[in-house]
């Protein structure tokens, strides 16, 4: 009864079967690992930065990735430029951070936030940066972009104002080079409010890890329907074996052939002795 799992037509069933569940569901554990990964760095992230770590020179540092985000970087130089960076929320309360360019003896700039403090962005209440050479201590941050959560993206700020932390934002703004990062100092003087820094992108519980987790249930189900139409195409074709042996069905071989035959030969002879009755003759 099971030869038709060998006739051409089953085999390609077969063979497609055997290719496509293996490949479900190796995306869907490739999907359920990225998700993996995602709450570790979620993790890692969150559980932050030993707070005896000793700051690393800024270059040393440098480019910023998810290992240096948020570590202690030092930086030698003088205070330059100061900027407001408006409607920053900290502790659920709108104000403003208060950023200073530092030129480093190597010659390029770090923007340093040296604070944050309530209100709208306002010159008057921000304290002057520190005068002559000094020693910055920062956690580092990556350059902000327009998509970075809390910029202000849309322009139009005034003279002395910011809206996104990051060279390619400030590079029309002053004469220097300038570091692809930037500092939050987090003992800062003058009434200012520390601003924590921020865990690194793509660390998050987001959006696009609860995608991986979605994608990771999709290619499971794929595997799984797959094979549940293997299994009603196999059923189905034994179904209609039984029945085909049990008589249910119609038959369509050589076997039909001889009743069909032998009724036909009885319904002629029925007829010609019809025909002899009625006309007087004997019947042949």
């Amino acid at each position: 009864m099971h030869r038709f799992l060998l006739t051409p037509r089953w085999w390609g069933i077969n063979v497609f079967v055997a290719l496509a569940v293996p490949v479900c569901l190796f995306m869907g554990t490739w999907q359920l690992g990225r998700f993996e990964d995602r709450v570790d760095s979620h993790k890692e992230a969150a559980t932050g930065r030993p707070a005896a770590e000793a700051a690393a020179p800024l270059e040393s540092l440098l480019p910023v990735d998810k290992k240096t985000s948020g570590r202690l970087a030092s930086a030698s130089g003088e205070y330059a430029e100061q900027l407001l960076v408006p409607e920053r929320r900290l502790d659920g309360k709108s104000g403003f951070y208060v950023l200073t360019l530092l030129r480093t003896d190597s010659g390029k700039a770090v923007p340093v936030v040296r604070g944050w403090l309530p209100g709208a962005a306002d010159a008057a209440k921000a304290p002057a940066a520190p005068t002559g050479r000094v020693e910055v201590t920062g956690a580092l941050q990556a350059s902000e972009n327009s998509t970075s959560k809390g910029v202000y993206a849309d322009g139009g700020l005034p003279a002395g104002q910011l809206g996104v932390i990051g060279a390619a934002s400030l590079v029309n703004l002053v004469p220097y080079e300038l570091y692809d990062a930037w500092l939050t100092v987090q003992t800062p003087a003058d009434g200012l409010t520390p601003v924590p820094a921020q865990a690194p992108s793509n660390t998050g519980l987001d959006l696009k890890a609860f995608q991986n987790l979605g994608y990771t249930g999709e290619w499971f189900v794929f595997a799984a329907f797959v094979l549940f139409m293997w299994f009603r195409l196999y059923r189905r074709e034994v179904e209609t074996l039984r029945d085909a042996e049990a008589g249910l069905l119609p038959q369509t071989d050589g076997r039909s052939a001889e009743p069909a035959a032998a009724s036909a030969s009885t319904a002629s002879a029925s007829a010609s002795a019809a025909t002899a009755t009625a006309s007087g003759r004997p019947a042949e």
